[in-house]
């Protein structure tokens, strides 16, 4: 790189002889590579692409998907690449990202969403999209609330509302792959969800979602699973900090409900039909929900990772080691370098990765 440093008007050689101001400044180049006793098998770039047919060219997908943000104290950095085997097979990418900002100001609320399509299914990529599309839906109609709520510290209600909101989501899913011709589990994918209030006084950090992937924190330059534990069959945890499901509403001792315990859901603008006849409710998904809420002390990085890094970040202790190195520096990484932090390559791991990074001031 050349930086040319400017000269005062008064020091400016009127016959340009003067003395040459150009520095050259060595500026490195992101750091991918491989962890690790051998390199992977496959390429480290991209090589076929998807096929592509007419009549369905708005549903392909970029091999990499790039975005950042700060709010708060929080600075975002987020990435979704597609695996060396997608790459190689010519496989669209099956992870989704999507990262949206609900309302101003301080009362703003972020959205980050990763879904993860079934690797066997053909249309895993189009479930992905929907299902991140869909709770971003149903997030900004009740940002306002979900917003209030984090900043109060009701985290009862947050649980409740946010299990409510993802359990519909999965119904419209559902609903999709019927209309599709196909089976529910041939058209679903997980969900992982980040909020990040953008109140700077509000370090509170929500996540929910429902399938498999990775919930970490990276503090004083040590690595901390925070993934939720999955419970016993038909239980939950008693503490709103970390729960699957929610409890039915409190009642009053004649059976009537109160609405207290889920008073997120009075607020979602969801119409009640009016036919007398009330069809069976939409069964919820297979797998759990998944809640927790934390605060973020100063200095800590949290890391919510889709399966294909999750997976790698546990069972490879070099990468876990090399990311706390590089990611300790209290300054975020740019986004060329957290690009090239997350294509950090592994033997034996070759799925899509998607990683989303915050950062706290």
């Amino acid at each position: 790189m050349v930086a040319h440093l400017p000269v005062p008007d008064d020091e400016t050689p009127e016959d340009g002889d003067g003395p040459d101001l150009t520095v050259r400044v060595w500026v490195p180049r992101p750091r991918t590579g491989f962890v690790g006793d051998r390199p992977p098998t496959y390429e480290a770039e991209p090589t076929a692409l998807p096929v592509a047919r007419p009549g369905e060219l708005g549903e392909l997908v970029a091999d990499t998907v790039l975005d950042g943000a700060r709010y708060g104290t929080g600075t975002l950095r987020a990435a979704s690449v597609r695996g060396d085997s997608a790459r190689y097979r010519g496989e669209p990418r099956r992870d989704a990202l999507l990262i949206a900002r609900f309302g101003h100001d301080e009362s703003a609320l972020v959205l980050v969403a990763v879904a993860s399509g079934s690797r066997a299914a053909e249309d895993a990529h189009l479930a992905a999209t929907d299902v991140c599309r869909w709770i971003a839906e149903a997030v900004c109609r009740s940002h306002a609330r979900l917003s209030e709520d984090i900043r109060a510290d009701r985290r009862g209600e947050l649980k409740a509302g946010l299990h409510r909101l993802t359990d519909r989501t999965y119904g419209r899913l559902r609903s999709r792959a019927a209309e599709r011709g196909l089976a529910p589990d041939e058209y679903t994918a997980t969900l992982r969800c980040l909020l990040v209030p953008a109140d700077p006084g509000c370090r509170t950090r929500v996540f929910f979602g429902i399938g498999s992937g990775g919930l970490f924190r990276l503090r004083d330059g040590a690595w901390q699973d925070l993934e939720p534990r999955l419970p016993g069959p038909g239980t939950t945890t008693g503490a709103p900090v970390v729960g699957f499901g929610s409890p039915p509403p409190a009642t009053t001792a004649a059976g009537e409900t109160t609405g207290e315990g889920d008073r997120l859901t009075v607020d979602l603008g969801i119409a009640t039909a009016p036919g007398p006849l009330v069809e069976e409710p939409v069964p919820p998904p297979a797998e759990p929900f998944r809640f927790r809420a934390s605060v973020a002390r100063p200095g800590d990085t949290l890391l919510l990772a889709s399966p294909g890094l999750a997976e790698p970040m546990r069972g490879e202790p070099a990468l876990a080691g090399e990311l706390a190195a590089r990611w300790s520096d209290p300054e975020p990484p740019g986004l060329a370098a957290f690009l090239a932090d997350t294509q950090l390559r592994v033997t034996g791991y070759a799925d899509d990765r998607t990683g989303v990074g915050v950062w706290e001031a």
